[in-house]
């Protein structure tokens, strides 16, 4: 099996993609719910930090990653797991941080945690989707903030391929914007071909979620993939 197809199994087997009828935060409809933190155990956590690691390896990230960022919440578990995995499976050690919400005034203060960020380090960024950019964003001020550092890519586990502000989708609306690649582990329409495939989901969800991209789906680059 493809990293793709092993990814996408593992997450709808895990319940971390979930195939149905869901409202969103925002209020939008959608037929298909992404939530990683439900991947709360061991095994998943180091599955899940496997999954990171190889997909850094087949799209050629890691020559150009001194630190692994992993935005707080949901984004510390992915980079601390991704980190392990580089390590244990790829004989690789890199460093990895993450932030808080708010600064500690005590203590070691500041609003980082983990390996100090360096003038002239190159900072991957690793978090689970991206929906609006909304969070990349914010997280971009605390990392420029601390040092004089390159950010030369966003992975995520899925993009949703979801129009943003514009008729181009999220991913690629923050790739304009800033200049940022944005890589995904896979797309919300591979995970469900790949889940019809092999009779995870329901007949019907597939076509539900092509109908869904006709009508909430954006414009996205190749980079994606």
């Amino acid at each position: 099996m493809s990293l793709k197809s092993e990814f996408a199994s593992f997450l709808v087997k895990s319940g971390a993609v979930r195939f149905g009828s869901f409202t969103l935060k925002s209020g939008r409809p959608s037929p298909y719910f992404v939530n990683l933190g439900v991947l709360a155990d061991g095994e998943a956590a180091s599955r899940l930090g496997a999954f990171y690691a190889m997909a850094m390896i087949e799209k050629g990230l890691l020559p150009s990653t001194d630190v692994i960022f992993g935005p707080s919440y949901k984004g510390v578990p992915i980079a601390v797991s991704a980190a392990v995995a580089l390590y244990r499976d790829h004989g690789r050690s890199v460093r990895f941080a993450f932030n808080r919400k708010e600064a500690k005034g005590h203590g070691e203060g500041g609003m980082i945690i983990g390996s100090p960020l360096r003038d002239g380090d190159r900072v991957g960024i690793l978090d689970d989707v991206m929906t609006t950019g909304k969070t990349k964003e914010e997280v971009l001020g605390v990392i420029k903030s601390a040092a004089n550092v390159e950010i030369p890519y966003v992975l995520i586990a899925v993009d949703r391929l979801e129009r943003g502000e514009t008729d181009l989708c999220a991913t690629s609306e923050f790739e304009q914007r800033y200049g940022i690649r944005v890589h995904s582990i896979a797309t919300i329409e591979e995970i469900a071909e790949e889940a019809s495939r092999s009779g995870l989901i329901p007949e019907g969800a597939l076509s539900s979620i092509r109908s869904h991209l006709r009508e909430y789906g954006g414009k996205c680059s190749d980079a994606h993939s």
